[in-house]
């Protein structure tokens, strides 16, 4: 991995990422290379996650496509220096910002969603102009395999490289001289992978986790907040770095609430969602007894049922949880939703204000004096008002965590900046000089004053 990160940079700094036409080439390869291995890329999400096609298309190889496409569309536009304002004292000189790349970036992707979360990350670095190592999970081996085979065959790896691996690997990545590290996963991980980078002071962004909450305040729509919130739940099976971890609902629509997401969670999965074909599985043995750990927490009212020949956990619900529940101390990251109950809105916004800041947050209410109210009240990545995970979809809107839910964003033109530096530059007049500013000039003080006060 030396000799890859090597030529990378070497590569790099003979400036062939630099031009437009280079980039862009390099955005419509990868659109083309998501094209003709679309289903490879299939087989092996349903190998290794049980994923259905069309999960995995539209989480994982769609999401990819739309954010190449809003790429390309708009790359021209991001790469042009930006003109800024000149001041009185910069008087007879042009200012400028302009957009540069790092050089050699290193991307850390998890296995949750392990195409999209390994590419995403990559579409962003090459249209700043970077050279890119992709650290695949080793949790989703065929996917890691097919990631690495289709990068091989459309890119050099002087541009773009796979390293597979496990933690080893990683930990020897890390010593590397890289330029940037881009790492989505754990928040225990993001931790060791910022004081490693702190040792060769190589920015970072981290894509962590944490524990996600949804509101349902009495005011909603009980029925559709149902149907949002088992969709955004139970996909993939709760693994979802912004999936709803835990629910509080107002006393007065809780029964009604449960009622609802047990109709959804049926039409949804089916009468055994353990045989349903579209119900992802749990990646591997050690995730699945976490997981089916958390059932000894609280009261199972839906769900509950295992099969450990499958990894396959029933969408499940619990109520009658507390806070000292194991349950409701880990990011459950799973098909288990754990159930609150409150009265007042005061209690809930002081009980998620005493934990870390959420990744995400989803209010379901249909006054907007209360929903202002969460929105300034507590801080969070992101989220949705009256739905679930949807933020995450719009290319226009920045993702993100906050404090212990990660730091940085990225997507659309976020990606764009958070792989590139900004240089600025004051190119000054020689038609003229400043006098004032030199040692000894008579009117020094004066202009100082008049500019400065």
């Amino acid at each position: 991995m030396h000799a890859t990160v090597k030529v990378q940079k070497t590569w790099f700094q003979e400036g062939h990422t630099k031009s437009y036409a280079f980039r862009k080439e390099q955005l419509l390869t990868m659109k083309k290379m998501l094209t003709t291995f679309e289903k490879p890329i299939l087989n092996a999400l349903k190998f290794d996650m049980n994923k259905s096609e069309y999960e995995a298309y539209a989480s994982e190889i769609a999401f990819l496509k739309s954010e190449i496409d809003q790429h390309v569309k708009q790359l021209k536009t991001w790469m042009q220096p930006t003109k800024v304002k000149t001041p009185l004292t910069h008087t007879g000189s042009k200012n400028f910002i302009r957009k540069e790349p790092y050089g050699t970036v290193l991307v850390i992707a998890p296995w949750n969603y392990p195409v999209q979360l390994a590419l995403a990350p990559v579409i962003g670095a090459i249209a700043a102009g970077n050279t890119v190592i992709i650290k695949p999970s080793e949790l989703t081996p065929t996917v890691s395999w097919v990631l690495k085979k289709m990068i091989e065959q459309y890119f050099p790896p002087h541009f773009i490289a796979v390293i597979e691996g496990d933690k080893e690997v990683t930990q020897e990545l890390l010593e590397q001289p890289l330029d940037y590290i881009f790492f989505t996963g754990s928040v225990p991980v993001g931790k060791i992978i910022m004081e490693k980078a702190s040792k060769q002071l190589i920015p970072v962004t981290l894509e962590l986790g944490g524990k996600s909450p949804t509101i349902v305040n009495k005011d909603a729509n009980i029925d559709l907040a149902a149907k949002r919130i088992v969709w955004g739940k139970f996909t993939n099976a709760g693994q979802t770095c912004i999936a709803p971890d835990y629910l509080y609902v107002h006393h007065e629509v809780k029964a009604d609430l449960i009622r609802a997401m047990k109709k959804y969670i049926q039409q949804f999965y089916g009468e055994d969602p353990l045989e349903s074909e579209a119900y992802t599985k749990i990646v591997n043995q050690s995730h699945f007894e976490r997981v089916a750990s958390y059932l000894d927490s609280g009261t199972v009212v839906v769900g509950g049922a295992l099969d450990e020949s499958k990894h396959k956990i029933a969408p499940t619900i619990l109520d009658q949880v507390s806070w000292e529940d194991q349950v409701m101390k880990d990011e459950i990251f799973g098909p288990v939703l754990p159930v609150l109950t409150y009265h007042e809105l005061d209690e809930v916004i002081d009980k998620i204000n005493s934990r870390p800041k959420p990744l995400a947050l989803y209010y379901f209410g249909e006054n907007e004096i209360e929903q202002q109210r969460i929105l300034n009240s507590i801080s969070f990545g992101g989220g949705c008002i009256n739905d679930t995970l949807y933020h995450i979809i719009n290319p226009h809107l920045p993702f993100g965590g906050v404090g212990e839910s990660g730091m940085g964003s990225y997507h659309g033109k976020r990606s764009f900046d958070t792989f590139t530096h900004e240089k600025s530059i004051t190119k000054q007049t020689t038609r003229f000089d400043q006098n004032f500013r030199y040692p000894g000039s008579q009117l020094g003080m004066a202009v100082l004053k008049k500019f400065f006060g």
